[in-house]
């Protein structure tokens, strides 16, 4: 991969040079092995270590099908999915693999007995397959992470519903924490010149996933003047809702976990915080019994900070630790928006103020193609900007899913692939430098 390396950083290679390029048979890739499925048999999760079950490997490149492009990889990032693919939990990924691998000959190179982790890159197109007109190798570019086959009609309204929708690098395999990547050419699109190759690989997930939480008529459909309560605002998904709920004209309210994490967001712009931890919220009695005076506390507090109102819109992710609390404090008609569930999935929450307040509970996963688009022409304006803290280089992934496993990190997790360190990739300096205050602000800079 040296020279392909070599000609990325160049930045001057033509198509033409990339096209004519040999790639190699192998290359090196963040896998899991389906003979270890059972190897945290009977832990429980927190016991669970990625850096035991993700391993560096060689593997071949795999072959191209229409409508496909390959990809080198100059970054990556950690999202929750690889780490729940990690602790193989809820289910192993493999499950997903055989699903996918019955679909059609073309599917079944997906089954196989490791797994290519990761759902977001940017890098370089090398190769495209027939069928594929608006991208060329040389193109530099990041992926979204919607793999979909739009044979049904379920989803020519919108991409999410469509029955053969998953999530490449968690639901398919040849993800992007590897140097070479396969993925559907309308996953593609164009990488903002302004950022690092960390930076811009970093948004992917988790700013469509909080575009069509919050903004989308899919979603929520904040509007401006919406108090807006985001758990885990400084983290890799909610930092992202936080910046749409500032460049939206809605009011966040901020729920951190520690005052470092509620500098974070002091520093994009929000005054209104939460710090959880420090005032000692436990909304959870027992494992099995939930807390409602600490719900009636913690809606007390945020109409301390609100002037007395209740949020329109609760963006909701962690799940079954928050969801009583989240379904308790929206406001009467209000919503509750939400995916993820990183604290557990079995929810539960007093439908009595569900149902005799009017009030909506909105499933979002992820983003269609045109969301997608929205969100990263966003970050190509220099409207919303990456959250990347930490990098690790390739070899170091089961670290960096540790880390954002317990919940150590702040914003995004970045992981370095082809590119030798940190810092490269701009192609746009005097955008940069435009954009360069609030860049290094978003980062803790």
């Amino acid at each position: 991969m040296q020279d392909i390396r070599d000609a990325i950083m160049a930045g001057d290679t033509s198509s033409e040079e990339f096209a004519a390029m040999e790639i190699p048979e192998a290359y090196r890739a963040i896998t899991l092995h389906k003979d270890e499925e059972e190897m945290f048999a009977g832990m429980d999760s927190n016991e669970k270590d990625p850096r035991k079950s993700l391993h560096l490997d060689e593997v071949p490149v795999p072959e191209l099908g229409p409508g496909e492009a390959l990809v080198a990889v100059m970054a990556s990032a950690i999202n929750y999915n690889t780490v729940w693919s990690s602790l193989y939990e809820p289910v192993s990924t493999f499950s997903f693999l055989r699903r996918y691998g019955k679909l059609s000959p073309l599917a079944a190179r997906h089954d196989l007995p490791y797994h290519v982790l990761g759902s977001d890159l940017a890098g370089v197109v090398l190769r495209t397959g027939p069928g594929v007109h608006l991208w060329n190798p040389g193109d530099e570019v990041v992926a979204h992470c919607l793999s979909v086959e739009l044979e049904d009609s379920a989803g020519h309204n919108d991409t999410m519903l469509d029955p053969e929708q998953r999530i490449w690098g968690f639901e398919t395999n040849f993800g992007g924490l590897a140097d070479v990547a396969l993925v559907k050419s309308n996953q593609l699109l164009p990488k903002p010149k302004h950022l690092t190759w960390e930076e811009a690989a970093s948004p992917g997930l988790v700013n469509s996933t909080a575009y069509r939480q919050l903004v989308s008529r899919n979603g929520a459909g904040m509007k401006q003047g919406d108090t807006v309560l985001i758990w885990g605002a400084s983290g890799g998904l909610g930092s992202y809702a936080t910046q749409y709920a500032l460049n939206g004209g809605a009011v966040p309210i901020c729920v951190v976990s520690s005052d470092e994490k509620a500098e974070i967001c002091r520093k994009m712009g929000a005054e209104l915080i939460i710090d959880r931890r420090a005032e000692g919220y436990k909304f959870w009695k027992d494992e099995n019994t939930q807390d409602p005076k600490e719900w009636l506390r913690f809606g007390k507090r945020i109409r301390e900070l609100t002037g007395g109102e209740d949020p329109d819109i609760v963006f909701e992710h962690p799940g079954r630790e928050t969801f009583g609390a989240s379904v308790f404090a929206a406001r009467k008609g209000g919503t509750i928006v939400t995916c993820a569930s990183t604290s557990g999935y079995m929810h539960e929450y007093d439908n009595r103020y569900l149902w005799m307040n009017l009030k909506r509970i909105i499933g979002s996963h992820f983003a269609n193609y045109r969301e997608a688009f929205e969100a990263n022409r966003l970050v190509d304006k220099g409207m919303i900007h990456p959250t990347v803290s930490q990098v690790f280089p390739l070899e170091e992934s089961g670290e960096a899913a540790r880390q954002v496993h317990h919940n150590l990190h702040q914003g995004k997790v970045g992981v370095l692939a082809l590119a030798p360190e940190e810092g490269l990739g701009v192609r746009d300096q005097d955008k940069r430098d435009q954009y360069a205050d609030a860049i290094n602000r978003f980062r803790g800079a």
